[in-house]
């Protein structure tokens, strides 16, 4: 696998599980709440609500927190939130796309430029890297819900265009925009997924060394540290015996 992939085991083995999973929290939450605000709180007519609400369910959010998400979104004097991407380069030439929701441009604009220019990075127009990444959807399963054989072939009944399984996965490729119907026949047919995202991914990745590795996990984890950003994406890809030892760092 390649740079957030890579990143985020590394992270989940490094991180304080119980902080890390607050922090996931309040981001699933924000994501809730801008979605039933932007198009209705019924998830059954709002996909977008409907993914967010799935995404958490997945990461073992409790049904009231997504409750209180759904509901805060009706108050008046509630914060409104935008969906801002940044784009730019980081250590090595390679590329970074960061999603955030904010409710001050200027603060998150200056935390994420703060974090590229720290490790040796550049922020760039928009557009100026997301042209070399798909945008896709992408579904994951636990190898425990059945063989490769039998996810392909709900997945094509779905309406899937591709997965790959390995000793710990299924993850199932969708088009963006079919993310939501694929999402929904394949809860019906294999249960509740371990994830539901939207994801950029590279058209072709960028090798980096040991040293330019550990500016990048640096970079990423002060971006995926502030509570404005919601997702970052990259297209580095690190060999496994660098990644064997940023694991044992």
């Amino acid at each position: 696998m390649a740079g957030h992939s890579q990143f985020k085991n590394i992270m989940h083995r490094k991180g304080k599980q119980d902080s890390v999973r607050s922090k996931l929290f309040s981001k699933l939450a924000r994501e809730i709440t801008v979605a039933a605000k932007q198009g209705g709180m019924e998830p059954s007519m709002n996909a977008k609500l409907r993914l967010a609400i799935l995404n958490a369910r997945a990461e073992n959010m409790p049904k009231d927190n997504i409750e209180r998400a759904i509901k805060k979104a009706s108050g008046a004097d509630g914060d409104n939130y935008e969906e801002v991407r940044y784009e730019g380069y980081g250590p090595g030439g390679t590329a970074v796309i960061v999603e955030a929701l904010t409710d001050n441009r200027n603060r998150t604009g200056g935390a994420v430029r703060a974090a590229f220019t720290k490790f040796g990075g550049a922020l760039g127009e928009t557009n100026s890297v997301s042209f070399s990444f798909d945008r896709i959807g992408e579904i994951t399963y636990p190898v425990s819900v059945g063989s490769a054989d039998a996810v392909l072939e709900a997945a094509i009944e779905a309406g899937a265009d591709d997965v790959v399984s390995d000793e710990e996965s299924h993850v199932i490729v969708t088009t963006f925009e079919g993310l939501s119907e694929v999402s929904k026949a394949l809860e019906a047919a294999l249960g509740t997924a371990s994830s539901v995202k939207m994801n950029w991914k590279p058209q072709n990745t960028v090798p980096v060394d040991e040293e330019r590795a550990m500016s990048l996990m640096k970079m990423i984890g002060m971006l995926e540290d502030d509570d404005d950003v919601q997702n970052v994406f990259t297209n580095f890809e690190i060999s496994d015996e660098v990644m064997a030892k940023l694991t044992a760092a």
